[in-house]
């Protein structure tokens, strides 16, 4: 929490021009790295927003689509799904998979091999996705995945489930 003494010994800063931006959903950039079956769209970039420290933008993903395998290098990313049902693989081989709804958020920590699939063979599915830098790092992975990957249902061990009983 900043006092007022604090704030005065700072340099005066022209907030109209350098204070909240918004960027209205008919604004958005799709000049960005695309995926065949996926549609990206840049809304927080350094750009658009002047942003410095992260990117954040959306996704359509066809029925039945996916990534190839990949990682983000050093950045951290988080998917949130706005609606359809969406499927993670991720480990050295994909051996490992989650699935995802609407309201739910994706935590893809650095250098994690992963792939992003649309689940749903009918329905599209929409995300917002932010990540940690402005740069668009995406590091293609030529692996060989599993067949059969092990169904993994994370459970937080600050906030364990309820009992039901």
């Amino acid at each position: 929490m900043r006092t007022e003494e604090q704030g005065a010994s700072e340099p005066r800063t022209d907030w109209r021009e350098h204070g909240v931006r918004i960027v209205h959903a008919g604004a958005l950039d799709p000049n960005t790295a695309q995926t065949p079956g996926m549609r990206r769209a840049a809304a927080i970039d350094a750009a658009r927003a002047g942003a410095k420290k992260l990117w954040a933008g959306t996704v359509h993903i066809d029925p039945s689509a996916r990534t190839g395998p990949h990682h983000h290098g050093p950045l951290e990313s988080v998917i949130y799904v706005v609606s359809g049902r969406a499927r993670m693989r991720w480990g050295d081989a994909l051996e490992f998979a989650a699935e995802a709804g609407p309201g739910d958020f994706i935590f893809v920590p650095p250098f994690v091999p992963h792939q992003e699939l649309n689940a749903s063979a009918e329905e599209p599915l929409e995300c917002v996705i932010v990540r940690s830098d402005i740069e668009p790092v995406v590091v293609n992975l030529d692996i060989a995945a599993v067949e059969q990957p092990e169904e993994v249902e994370w459970v937080d061990p600050a906030h364990p489930p309820r009992s039901t009983h």
